[in-house]
């Protein structure tokens, strides 16, 4: 099954072309009409700003911010925003249209968006930031809105950056409006069990796919690639249900312990030393080798582009599960077909945040808020029908989880559009 097969190596990390491969394979397998074609792989909208920013010194800089609204057709776009250096355009769009897909399989009512701001979060002071994130929000204040666009955390981006965006947000339009962001603070209207969802909904996909493949979990080995908030939550979770981690990599190095790490005291070292490097419960070990190394489940949980056709061939995992947005590249797709690795892809494997998120979303537009068993169950429950539907699909259509996904969720999004028609 040949998704991209010519690509260069500067197009197979382009995260925009990866996604519109994926994206044109689909569509061709779903034999999409050409018009439908046209308007879901483009952008809806684009927005690009350039805003300045008083800084600590009293000098003024000038900062770059992006928001894509990639589908609205099955509601409100959704997306996060992330604050990082490397932030393009390209980027962008391709985590709206992520998004997009994302909401479809998990069948809930948002469509797909993305932001971001060109910046080094790391050189800035908290009062830059709050200064920088009140001014971004004030650029985009016509385009938000419980009702047009919901912003959530992302890359470099949290609770309290959720926090600036709704509070501006309120202040132009003269009242409290906490529906129009989520991961808030549970204070100002955030909801229980938000910060471990993305975390909780690769566990939930972990056990589905070791059931699916008659595989056990007691002793199943898992490597986590990226140890932040998905990467720890999911390790925090998933030691408990049995399963033994035996890698983590991050950016700056890994850690290799064949007879299990133990998570807790990771989590504990890395809350205060800032980094998982020097932790003496395993053996410090390159972040390259660390992803290969063998295991059950390999779990990317950080960025894009971690597997390449530079490394797909050393991958010695039965199971890849994507914590993160784009992780595995087009080419390296089928590299792990032939070798019958079985995927989960990111669009359902990390949609326990937005699920979660989209729950926020309800309890503050009901002004009644959950306990977080119930957001749990909720979310084990959608998490569990979507990847029962992904697996049917591509049983039923003959093609990997990845392209069955896609192909459900451009199904579902076209079949919306058809249904409202075309204003055209």
């Amino acid at each position: 099954m040949a998704v991209a097969p010519t690509m260069t190596l500067d197009q197979e990390i382009n995260p925009w072309e990866a996604q519109s491969a994926r994206f044109d394979f689909a569509a061709k397998k779903l034999n999409l009409e050409e018009g439908l074609w046209k308007l879901l792989r483009t952008p809806a909208r684009e927005i690009i700003v350039h805003f300045p920013v008083s800084m600590d010194d009293g000098r003024i800089e000038m900062f770059t911010g992006f928001r894509v609204q990639h589908n609205i057709a099955r509601g409100p776009g959704k997306g996060g925003i992330r604050y990082a250096p490397d932030v393009t355009l390209d980027e962008v769009r391709a985590l709206a249209s992520w998004m997009t897909w994302k909401c479809a399989v998990v069948n809930i009512p948002f469509g797909g968006a993305k932001g971001g701001v060109i910046c080094d979060p790391k050189n800035m002071s908290q009062g830059e930031l709050e200064r920088m994130t009140r001014r971004y929000t004030s650029e985009l204040i016509d385009f938000i809105g419980p009702e047009k666009d919901v912003p959530a955390p992302d890359v470099n981006t949290n609770e309290q950056t959720m926090a600036w965006i709704m509070d501006t947000y309120s202040m132009h339009m003269g009242h409290t409006v906490t529906s129009v962001v989520t991961g808030k603070p549970l204070t100002i209207g955030g909801s229980r069990g938000r910060v471990q969802a993305t975390g909780r909904g690769v566990l939930v996909v972990c056990d589905e796919s070791l059931r699916y493949l008659k595989m056990p979990i007691d002793g199943c080995r898992v490597v986590i690639q990226g140890f932040g908030n998905v990467g720890s939550n999911a390790a925090l979770l998933m030691v408990e249900h049995g399963y033994k981690i035996v890698g983590v990599a991050e950016k700056d190095g890994g850690l290799v312990n064949a007879n299990g790490i133990d998570i807790h005291q990771l989590n504990e070292y890395k809350y205060r030393n800032g980094s998982i490097l020097g932790f003496k419960g395993a053996e410090a070990t390159p972040s390259e080798e660390v992803i290969e190394s063998e295991c059950e489940i390999l779990i990317p949980a950080a960025t894009e582009n971690v597997i390449t056709s530079r490394n797909a061939d050393k991958i010695k995992a039965r199971i890849v599960v994507e914590g993160a947005n784009g992780p595995t590249t087009a080419v390296a797709d089928e590299i792990l077909a032939d070798k019958r690795v079985f995927i989960v892809p990111d669009i359902l494997a990390n949609a326990g945040g937005v699920t979660a998120s989209y729950f926020e979303w309800v309890q503050d537009r009901q002004g009644y808020f959950w306990k977080e068993a119930i957001v749990n169950e909720q979310l084990e429950t959608i998490l569990r029908d979507s990847f029962e539907d992904v697996v049917r699909y591509a049983e039923a259509h003959n093609v990997n989880n990845r392209i069955a996904a896609y192909m459900l969720a451009i199904d579902r999004v076209a079949f919306t559009i058809k249904q409202r028609g075309i204003y055209a």
